[in-house]
Order: structure tokens, then C-alpha cells, then sequence
């Protein structure tokens, strides 16, 4: 029997707004307003654009010495992240890896001080929690943060519009994480985001949901945006879907995130290792992996889907890889996607071709992002 769906804290505003509301990761959700996802995408690229993302888990780890240190310590056993040496104040971004290497969820990582703040994809997140608790219980509060509400206001205008309800956030940094009240609402407000340009995510009670998200959308270059945008958006800028372009199959090598993992982590450095997979992935960084996650751009017009089978050959000879994610990229000018290939196929300009409708129809290995960031660093 069909669970009902799950219902974030705005979605009577959704509804008010016009939203064409689909079910995903067990939540009722707006995929696109009346304006559309074309216009909700260039909107977002020009101004800003708000998008709902409370179906996100939001996960406080409190360690019960009373040292944040402690608590940083231990979620690096679960993680090949630097939590250790992250400063109050700051977030990054981090990967829950599997004993054989592969990717369980992508995260980020709050430093808030006496605490540690983990939001985590809606798909994942009671695996998460689980699994967190389990691995930390005995050092560790670890707590679902089931009050919470989660914005995302992304683009040029975002500093402006966030600024003219509270000032102090035009002086954040890109990762930088804040606690300030916006519209008379406690907010955690990080300046982070999904898309590839500069932007907050804004999480407070669910109860100040509504107020909060009804004083951003007063201010004149902010419209609300729906998960088609927020997909769009996300692969011009490169990023990862967890469940598409990673997953349990993927390790951080093949899926080209070995950024992710800092110097201290990698080996020797001063916390090598000690997280699920760390043997596997320290032999993926010195010997390379037999596949590697690309930006694939196609020679026509014609979008080349998430599942479409990567060729060599205009034959369909020589399989090489698959594609992940893939659409219409509105500020790329044509179709994008990402995908695996061969290692000896991923270097940038390479040629494929991509099986279409029972034709197979030429790509091109691209470099990533397909839009340049516009964080403030």
C-alpha cells in the first residue's frame, strides 16, 4: 500500500503560487510555477530565484564531551571529509562512503560552534540517520531535526534581496554559516547552494517557514522556483544527483569528486583513512579508476536523457559508458549531460555517440561546469 505523501511547510503557498506539484523522495512538491522551467532557470541565472527544499534531512550531532572536536572526529570515521579542521562558523561538503568504496549520500557539513549541523538528500536521509547513530551514539547526540524548514535563494540578486532583511548577509563568504534573524525569524542561513551561482540556504522553524519565505518573495527581482529549475541549474553547474550521477555503484574517484577529500585525509596526510572504503579509494588516487564521470555536450539539438548508452563508434560497436543526467541546458544553449565513459575515452573533446531513439547521435566529452560559478569567495 502507497504511503501518502509527506507535505513540506509551504505547501499551501505552493498551491497559492500556482505550483504544479509532483511526488518525489515521498513529498508532494512544486516541479514548476506558471512561468515555467525555462523561466524559473534564466530567472534564477539573472536574479534570483527561491526554491522549497525542506524535504532535505537536517541532522544535529552534539558530542557529549562538550568539544566539537570530538564530534568532528567521529563523523570523519564515516567520512573522507576534514571536518576536524573545520572552523566554526563554516561548512563543507562530504560523502558517506561504503566499505567497497561506493557513495551512500553526498552531505554538507556545518561547523555551528558546540555542534555539527548535516544536511542530507530527502531520499537518504532516515538511512542517514541511521546510520550516523549508529556509528556515534556512544560519543554522540545525534538528532533528526524534524521541526525544520529549508530554503535556497539562488542567484545575482540573492545578496541583495537576503541583505534588505537582515545586512549582515552580504558580508557571508561562499561556505560561510551564520545564525541571524530574518523577518523576526531564528534562521541558519549558509551561503551555499545547488546551481552554480551565488545564493543562501535558509533553514528555520517550519512554524517561520511562511513568513520568512513570504518576505523574500516581497522583494522585486526574487520568483519561485521549482525542482525542474533546480535540476536544470544544477547540471549546467556540474553537480551531482545522488541516485543519477552517484550512488552506492560509484566511488568518489569514478564520480571525479576526489576534491571533496582534503589533503589531511588522502594518503599521508595527518587523518588518512579510517572512513568505509578507504583502502579502495586511496588505491583509485594513486592508480586511477577503469572509468571516470564526464560533462557530455551533444552536436545537435536533440537532449540526450539520463540511461541513453554511450558508443566509441558510429557503428554501436564499442560500448563505452552511459549517460547519468541530461537535458536542455537554457544558459549552455543546448543540450548537456554527465555520464560515465572509459577512462581512455573521458579526455575533454573526445567523440561518442549516444544511442537515441534508435539512432545514435554524436557527443562530445566537455569540460565541467557548462556555466562558469558565481560564488563570493
Amino acid at each position: 500500500m502507497n504511503q501518502p505523501l509527506l507535505r513540506t511547510p509551504l505547501y499551501d503557498l505552493h498551491i497559492e503560487l500556482g505550483a504544479r506539484m509532483v511526488p518525489f523522495a515521498g513529498y508532494d512538491m512544486p516541479v514548476q510555477y506558471p512561468a515555467g522551467v525555462m523561466a524559473e532557470h534564466l530567472h534564477t541565472r539573472a536574479k534570483a530565484g527561491l526554491f522549497d527544499v525542506s524535504h532535505m534531512g537536517q541532522v544535529r550531532i552534539r558530542p557529549k564531551s562538550g568539544r566539537n572536536t570530538d564530534a568532528a572526529r567521529a563523523l570523519e570515521t564515516l567520512v573522507p571529509a576534514d571536518i576536524v579542521a573545520l572552523r566554526p562558523g563554516r561548512q563543507r561538503y562530504a560523502l558517506f562512503t561504503t566499505p567497497d568504496g561506493g557513495i551512500s549520500d553526498d552531505l554538507m557539513v556545518a561547523n555551528m560552534g558546540e555542534w555539527l549541523l548535516l544536511v542530507v538528500n530527502a531520499a537518504c536521509k532516515q538511512a542517514d540517520f541511521a546510520h550516523v547513530h549508529a556509528a556515534l551514539a556512544q560519543t554522540c547526540t545525534v538528532e533528526m531535526l524534524d521541526g525544520r524548514a529549508l530554503m535556497a535563494l539562488q542567484g545575482p540578486a540573492a545578496e541583495v534581496a537576503l541583505a534588505s532583511l537582515n545586512p549582515r548577509a552580504a558580508g557571508m563568504r561562499f561556505m560561510d554559516v551564520v545564525e541571524m534573524e530574518l523577518a523576526g525569524m531564528a534562521c541558519i542561513i549558509s551561503r551555499s547552494g545547488y546551481t552554480g551561482e551565488d545564493g543562501y540556504e535558509i533553514g528555520m522553524a517550519s512554524g517561520d517557514a511562511l513568513t520568512v519565505a513570504r518576505a523574500l518573495l516581497a522583494c522585486p527581482d526574487v520568483a519561485p522556483a521549482g525542482l525542474g529549475a533546480r535540476d536544470s541549474l544544477r547540471l549546467e553547474a556540474g553537480l551531482c544527483l545522488y541516485g543519477a550521477d552517484i550512488d552506492l555503484t560509484t566511488t568518489p574517484v569514478e564520480a571525479a569528486l576526489e576534491w571533496s577529500i582534503q589533503k589531511s585525509r588522502k594518503p599521508g596526510g595527518v587523518r588518512a583513512g579510517g572512513y568505509p572504503g578507504a583502502a579502495i579509494v586511496a588505491d583509485q588516487l594513486a592508480d586511477g579508476t577503469t572509468r571516470r564521470r564526464v560533462g557530455l555536450r551533444a552536436e545537435g539539438r536533440a537532449p540526450v536523457r539520463g540511461g541513453t548508452d554511450l558508443f566509441a563508434d558510429e557503428a554501436g560497436a564499442q560500448p563505452v559508458g552511459r549517460v547519468t543526467s541530461g537535458a536542455f541546458g537554457p544558459s549552455a544553449g543546448g543540450p548537456v549531460a554527465m555520464g560515465y565513459v572509459a577512462a581512455d575515452h573521458a579526455g575533454v573533446g573526445t567523440r561518442l555517440f549516444a544511442a537515441v531513439r534508435g539512432r545514435l547521435l554524436p557527443v562530445q566529452v566537455s569540460a565541467l561546469p557548462f556555466v562558469a560559478p558565481t560564488f563570493k569567495r
